[in-house]
């Protein structure tokens, strides 16, 4: 009886937990970003555009040095990255209306190869209660965001890529 009764506990706490799970999964919102050539897209279809590989979505500005920081040092391995998982990198430049205009300039004098837009209005960023940057998540192939960090310091993209296989391997 005590074991049947321990059964019944086990599976009922697993149920509420898993319940749990789905309850609090967050998913990518679909909203509007401008591209750098001026075209609207909606930030979900760029990631459901990675044939359901993790997508890393970093929230970053111009002014902000550890931003530049983490996109410049991800941009050193993003390309055996990209080619050994799959995994691919946007980043969401918050530049307002006044500082927009240099963000192109920047992204190419960075030689950054990944997918750069634009958050001017900050909707996706209201909308994914980014606070404050660097802000970056990682997604499954199906935009569920698995894994948020805040600030930068030299190996946390050790950490990311780690995050990634995780996903993969799962």
């Amino acid at each position: 009886m005590k074991k049947l009764l321990l059964v019944t506990i086990l599976f009922l706490s697993s149920t509420f937990l898993f319940a749990q799970d789905i309850i609090n999964e967050r998913y990518l919102p679909s909203t509007m970003v401008k591209t750098l050539d001026g075209k609207m897209v909606d930030i979900y279809d760029l990631v459901l555009a990675n044939d359901s590989m993790p997508v890393i979505v970093s929230f970053w500005a111009t002014w902000c040095k550890p931003c530049v920081s983490e996109l410049t040092t991800i941009s050193d391995v993003y390309d055996d990255w990209r080619s050994e998982s799959g995994v691919k990198l946007i980043a969401v430049s918050i530049d307002d209306v006044r500082t927009s205009a240099s963000v192109k300039p920047f992204v190419e004098g960075k030689a950054w190869n990944y997918d750069v837009v634009l958050d001017i209005n900050g909707d996706l960023k209201r909308a994914m209660n980014v606070n404050m940057v660097p802000h970056t998540f990682v997604l499954d192939g199906k935009g569920r965001i698995v894994w948020e960090h805040t600030s930068f310091s030299p190996g946390t993209e050790d950490e990311l890529i780690k995050i990634v296989w995780n996903i993969i391997t799962r």
